[in-house]
């Protein structure tokens, strides 16, 4: 192994070569390599948002409930007509809004996440098979 005065590499995926970049057995990609790609931000950003959506659906109408019982007992406790006490409605319905949480994540996955995640996949597989033939 020789010497290599170069800096170390910006990211822990990046690899640090130890023969100088005129070596003729270093070659040069002819497009940056997949650990700079724009598309794993993309991804990150996508994937934030679509947990953000899913959470804040729950988790805000969880809250919701929890603020209307601790300072607005009259509310919980009044009855429209003979059905159960508001309280016991906005309890029932936590359910499906947790449904309904999940069905956003899963949609949101589907439409803007999975097809971003593919496309890394995708090059990421054409990388190791540019690597494989030279």
């Amino acid at each position: 192994m020789s010497y290599d005065p170069s800096p170390p590499p910006d990211h822990p995926w990046q690899p640090h070569l130890d023969r100088a970049p005129d070596h003729p057995s270093v070659r040069r990609p002819d497009r940056e390599a997949l650990g700079h790609h724009s598309d794993l931000r993309i991804l990150r950003g996508a994937y934030r948002r679509q947990r953000r959506v899913a959470t804040l659906t729950a988790l805000g109408y969880f809250t919701l409930f929890l603020i209307l019982s601790a300072f607005a007992p009259s509310l919980m406790t009044s009855r429209v007509g003979d059905a159960p006490p508001t309280g016991l409605l906005l309890a029932l319905v936590q359910l499906p809004v947790t449904w309904l949480a999940v069905a956003l994540y899963e949609r949101t996955a589907r439409t803007y996440v999975d097809p971003i995640a593919d496309r890394i996949r995708r090059q990421a597989a054409l990388d190791v098979r540019r690597g494989a033939t030279r």
